[in-house]
């Protein structure tokens, strides 16, 4: 068993590659193998978000804090609140991240398939962002 300290593992800003804006992420789990789950508290300040992005085996996005956006490819976004819990099929091309005036924090949990637990795709338009949510 191994317990990680509450500020043993610090936040770190996400990779501009990824993500447009400010987007803190802090790690919650990262098993060794054999395991292969993962899962991160992302905080998302205002207009922040993902780059269009698939997962090999899924992702589950629990809502922590704030409002928050997931759109599909072609598709309108959906708002998403706290308590809200919201399942991507492996392969399903999406994005997320916190509304256009509030942050928004989830908990980002996904499995490792050799390894890889995303495939990152290009940013997010500004158009596709700013789409009225359904």
């Amino acid at each position: 068993m191994d317990i990680f300290a509450a500020d043993a593992r610090p936040s770190r800003l996400a990779n501009a590659d990824w993500f447009t804006g400010r987007v803190w992420q802090d790690p919650v789990v990262e098993a060794p193998e054999p395991a292969r789950v993962r899962a991160l508290r992302v905080t998302f300040e205002p207009g922040a978000r993902t780059a269009w992005h698939t997962h090999p085996l899924g992702q589950t996005l629990h809502v922590l804090a704030g409002q928050g956006l997931v759109g599909l490819r072609g598709e309108a976004p959906r708002l998403i609140r706290p308590g809200d819990t919201v399942w991507i099929p492996p392969g399903e091309e999406h994005w997320h991240g916190a509304g256009p005036e509030t942050m928004m924090s989830h908990l980002a949990i996904q499995e490792a398939l050799d390894g890889r637990v995303a495939d990152w795709l290009e940013h997010v338009s500004d158009v596709d962002y700013g789409r009225l949510p359904v």
